[in-house]
């Protein structure tokens, strides 16, 4: 996946409670290929009217968010069940960060595991960013996270904290799989002393 390190880019206020993973992403279109292009799904039921076009009154359908690549969300965002399509849909749509007071542990994870910076800031940090953005559409976050620094609109600077295993993935861009693969030649030794000890246990498929 694409490293994350630092991003300057235009936000865009979705500050609501409780915002589930259906919301996110209705659970209709979770069976189609990612090549569908899941940023279509993105918010459909609230982006899209019946017959498919677009509601001018939705956040990201208005001119100054449409090249927004952070989202501002409230407290539990993600919250439901554990679809990753509601952060393929998010990554899709290309946002890179999402800044709330909190979010549901597996959507947290999800993001994560796919590149996207969960920053986690005080409930009224946040309720006064988004309400600096509504004053001013098109404003600019800059979030730095080798720092652990958000700047909000108004320029003030607030720090948020990551797991320091979870911010060396992103800083490299690795997911799960791919910080195991860093480690192929450890595991490699490993596995040769081990099954030096007891021979008997190495897989069929192992032996000379």
């Amino acid at each position: 996946m694409e490293p994350f390190v630092s991003l300057t880019a235009v936000v865009a206020p979705y500050y609501f409670a409780d915002v589930d993973t259906d919301r996110i992403i209705p659970h209709r279109f979770l069976r189609k290929p990612l090549s569908a292009g899941y940023r279509n799904f993105l918010f459909h039921d609230e982006r899209l009217d019946a017959e498919g076009r677009e509601r001018p009154d939705f956040v990201l359908n208005r001119p100054p968010y449409r090249s927004a690549r952070i989202l501002v969300g409230g407290r539990n965002f993600g919250c439901g069940s554990a679809r990753e399509g509601a952060v393929y849909a998010l990554q899709d749509r290309g946002f890179r960060a999402v800044i709330a007071p909190s979010y549901a542990d597996f959507f947290r994870e999800n993001c994560m595991q796919n590149g996207v910076l969960p920053v986690v800031l005080d409930e009224s940090i946040v309720a006064a960013i988004a309400g600096q953005i509504q004053a001013s559409p098109g404003s600019t976050v800059a979030i730095d996270l080798p720092g652990q620094v958000v700047r909000a609109p108004d320029g003030i600077r607030h720090r948020f904290e990551i797991d320091p295993s979870r911010k060396e993935q992103l800083l490299r861009g690795l997911d799960d799989i791919g910080l195991t693969l860093q480690r192929t030649a450890a595991i490699g030794a490993f596995e040769n002393a081990y099954y030096r000890r007891v021979p008997w246990l190495r897989p069929v498929a192992l032996r000379q």
